[in-house]
């Protein structure tokens, strides 16, 4: 989130005079950096009292020979930051970014002729947030999260609980809200996650499990790629957001703060798809948990049919399936295939593998 206005961050080249010992110093270095400095005299010129320039030559030395530089001058002479930005102008850019990111937006609604006496910026979103309540979508806390998953594994049928990060949503936008640049551009991480940009059929995959899943967890994030991206993501495959029963996208985190986690997983065969399912295994096991199958590792969205084909014949009650997006594909085809639960449980894997949480309280 960036502002711009008048105030911007002093670039080199608008930067104010040097003054004193050290400051010239900067100015001989800055010079010799840019190829900008003179040859010097043969008679030995120097940075100021008590501080001398050591040079090997008669002459400036070239462009990008470094100097070095001595006495007081060296002692008092500071490094800028990377970019010659110092906190000073960084803290000033945040402040203008946050300027125009609210209180500017203030200003022009308000009639002109009129002063609002001390109401908060935070004061005046919370009362229009009032106003557009009758507009937005309800999501089933973790109870009701915990509830359905519950009583679809004691009844035996499919439940498949998904979740939309800005991985997924990226994915989901090619070329329907984004053109194949943009989507290499702001997705470099998408091949890490499992998708190789463009890969049309991985995001039609993606939008049949989103469209058919029987809980769908979405980002209430307003940055740029979370829900600003998932209203037109969705719209562009023709799925309509209020047809989906929705909860948090992390939900996977919600049940083990609520203390469901365990409840959920005990007393369950548990079959654990994903890169870190060996080691979550171990350690599922060493809480109490019976764990009836591994498939591992995942590789991207080419890897889903041998996955499923693992799993045709593997007993389980719940699946737990840390795969990066495809876990969005390989969730939805456990519960259509196999009649089953499972959740997409996201880097919660990691999480436990890493003993960053206990299962153990």
């Amino acid at each position: 989130m960036n502002g711009r206005g008048n105030d911007k961050p002093v670039s080199a080249s608008s930067a104010p005079a040097f003054t004193g010992r050290a400051d010239r110093a900067k100015a001989v270095i800055a010079a010799v950096k840019t190829g900008s400095a003179r040859p010097a005299r043969k008679r030995r010129a120097r940075a100021g009292s008590g501080s001398r320039v050591k040079r090997s030559a008669r002459k400036w030395p070239r462009a990008g020979r470094k100097l070095r530089i001595t006495g007081p001058a060296r002692k008092t002479a500071k490094k800028e930051p990377r970019g010659g930005h110092g906190p000073e102008e960084l803290q000033s850019a945040y402040e203008l970014g946050k300027y125009e990111g609210g209180e500017m937006l203030l200003e022009q609604c308000l009639p002109p002729n009129l002063l609002l006496p001390e109401v908060s910026l935070g004061q005046i979103v919370a009362a229009g947030v009032q106003a557009y309540l009758p507009q937005c979508y309800p999501l089933l806390d973790v109870n009701g999260v915990f509830a359905e998953m519950n009583s679809a594994i004691a009844e035996e049928r499919p439940c498949s609980v998904v979740r939309l990060g800005d991985g997924e949503l990226l994915a989901l936008a090619q070329g329907v809200v984004y053109d194949a640049a943009t989507i290499e551009r702001e997705g470099r991480f998408l091949p890490y996650a499992g998708v190789v940009p463009p890969d049309l059929a991985a995001r039609d995959q993606l939008a049949q499990a989103i469209r058919h899943s029987q809980i769908v967890g979405v980002p209430q994030s307003r940055k740029k790629h979370f829900q600003p991206l998932l209203y037109p993501a969705l719209r562009g495959h023709g799925i309509d957001p209020g047809s989906l029963r929705m909860t948090v996208s992390t939900i996977n985190y919600s049940l083990y703060q609520a203390g469901l986690l365990m409840p959920l997983l005990r007393g369950r065969r548990l079959l654990l798809i994903g890169n870190a399912a060996p080691q979550l295994a171990r350690v599922l096991t060493d809480a109490g948990c019976a764990i009836s199958g591994v498939i591992s590792p995942v590789r991207g969205f080419p890897d889903i049919d041998r996955v499923m084909r693992e799993a045709r014949n593997a007993p389980f009650d719940l699946a737990l399936v840390s795969a990066g997006i495809p876990a969005v594909v390989i969730c939805w085809r456990i519960a259509a295939e196999r009649g089953k639960t499972a959740l997409d449980f996201g880097h919660m894997a990691d999480t436990i593998v890493k003993g960053e949480i206990s299962l153990l309280h």
